[in-house]
């Protein structure tokens, strides 16, 4: 025999070697089988329709997260807006009060002091301090109108404004969220000023600035003395509203 055939021989024994290998047993088409099992899995994943679906209903939400936020937004400026307009409101009422309850032939004969500025004791009158006093506030400058107020009431004790100007004083200290600060200057109007117009709407701050420092059971107190002595007014109206929420918040 010659090298030739012994070459093809050596082959053909070895072919016939792989073929006696088991389907089962053949590294090679085990790789392949595990290979072609994965990538079907691999499919079904990526054909979900219910995968789809969820994806689609995530950016939904997140759409409506964004929507909602927008919304959040535009009710505190509204919020925010409609405290300016109801402060506003408050401020023109107040000086159209001032020109009726003030007596334009009283002069600053009640203190020779002078604080300077725009804040009282600068004009010549009681109503004159008032009047710029509320202006500070009308143009936004709190700490100003703050100070102002509080030398009105320390030059001016009896005027008829004195309460307004006391409850005014409390509040250009609210609006700056001082509210450990305006919390007694609203209590004063109260106990100092009973008979003032103001009492009512410093009850309803009083019940806010409690509040907002967090003393429930004062807050609701006072919310409920304005209900109940003053009821009728804007201010037992606005305690009610306030009082509801708190049942809302589980207080």
């Amino acid at each position: 025999m010659n090298n030739t055939s012994v070459g093809i021989v050596f082959i053909a024994s070895l072919l016939a070697g792989c073929t006696t290998i088991p389907a089962d047993e053949d590294p090679v088409l085990i790789k392949l089988t595990d290979l072609e099992r994965r990538l079907i899995a691999i499919e079904r994943v990526t054909n979900n329709d219910s995968l789809l679906d969820l994806a689609s209903q995530v950016a939904e939400l997140e759409a409506q997260v964004r929507a909602l936020r927008g919304d959040v937004e535009t009710v505190q400026f509204q919020a925010e807006d409609a405290g300016n307009r109801q402060r506003e409101l408050y401020l023109d009422l107040d000086d159209r009060l001032a020109k009726l309850e003030s007596n334009p032939g009283r002069v600053a004969s009640s203190s020779t002091g002078s604080t300077g500025g725009n804040g009282a004791g600068s004009s010549g009158s009681d109503a004159d301090a008032y009047q710029a006093a509320l202006n500070q506030m009308r143009e936004r400058q709190y700490a100003d109108a703050a100070q102002s107020f509080k030398d009105f009431v320390s030059v001016y004790p009896e005027s008829p404004l004195a309460g307004n100007a006391q409850y005014w004083l409390g509040e250009s200290q609210y609006v700056m969220r001082q509210f450990q600060t305006a919390l007694p200057e609203f209590e004063k109007v109260v106990d100092v000023y009973s008979e003032s117009s103001k009492v009512p709407d410093a009850l309803l701050k009083i019940g806010y600035c409690h509040y907002e420092l967090g003393n429930r059971q004062s807050a609701m107190q006072a919310f409920r003395q304005a209900i109940n002595d003053h009821p009728g007014t804007t201010a037992a109206g606005l305690a009610s509203q306030r009082l509801e929420r708190m049942r809302r918040e589980g207080t």
